[in-house]
């Protein structure tokens, strides 16, 4: 399936419902120019909780992902904050049943991840790690509803020539299931063994300095 994601990041003195209607704006654009294709885009909508398990970054971003070769999405080049466009594989360990209507904030929450591969390891082995170590042990700790993996095949920078090896959007279908330690991981007896256990997973693979991790939400603008 072809398919890019291109990234937009905001301002620091943007407010989120500036940073939101700015976005949605330029998806609406884009649905205009190509409305036969599917679109979806995941976005920061608020601050992300002051104290956490997961280190979320403080800045906005979007996720636009787009599902068509047509030349609709090179409207977001010129948008402003536009950080790049991904082209990606991508896979669906596990998938919701979609049964909101298009423009509907899909339920839950989302954690969108960005990472490159560890420098030490070659490409095969960071793709078996990701693919073969670490995303059965995400489907088995983690309770997640939905899990969208993206590898990045090429990339048509934009004034951010940050460089990623991979997308991972992470659906949980209640919020808590994400922000509570104790959903994420699992009861007392076992939270610590497995934080342990993802820790060193990830770091066998992903550049872990190079992770940078969100709080979002998902809205398919078009999904036909």
């Amino acid at each position: 399936m072809y398919k890019t994601i291109s990234l937009i990041r905001g301002r620091q003195d943007e407010s989120y419902d500036g940073f939101r209607t700015r976005i949605f704006a330029v998806c609406e654009q884009i649905n205009s120019a190509n409305s036969a294709a599917r679109l979806c885009v995941t976005l920061t909508e608020e601050s992300p909780p002051r104290f956490s398990i997961i280190p979320f970054s403080k800045k906005k971003i979007a996720a636009v992902s787009f599902f068509d070769e047509s030349d609709a999405v090179k409207k977001l080049e010129g948008a402003e904050g536009f950080a790049g466009t991904f082209h990606v594989t991508e896979a669906l360990p596990v998938s919701y049943q979609k049964t909101w209507t298009d423009g509907d904030v899909t339920p839950g929450v989302c954690l969108l991840t960005l990472f490159r591969q560890k420098p030490s390891i070659d490409y095969p082995t960071f793709i078996h790690r990701w693919h073969n170590s670490h995303t059965p042990l995400s489907l088995k700790i983690h309770p997640l509803w939905h899990y969208n993996r993206n590898v990045i095949n090429e990339s048509d920078p934009g004034d951010d020539i940050t460089h990623y090896d991979g997308i991972v959007e992470e659906h949980f279908r209640d919020p808590s299931d994400l922000l509570n330690p104790f959903k994420f991981f699992g009861n007392p007896l076992i939270i610590i063994g497995r934080m342990l256990q993802v820790y060193i997973d990830v770091k066998s693979f992903i550049d872990y300095g190079s992770i940078e991790s969100y709080m979002v939400r998902e809205y398919w603008i078009s999904d036909d």
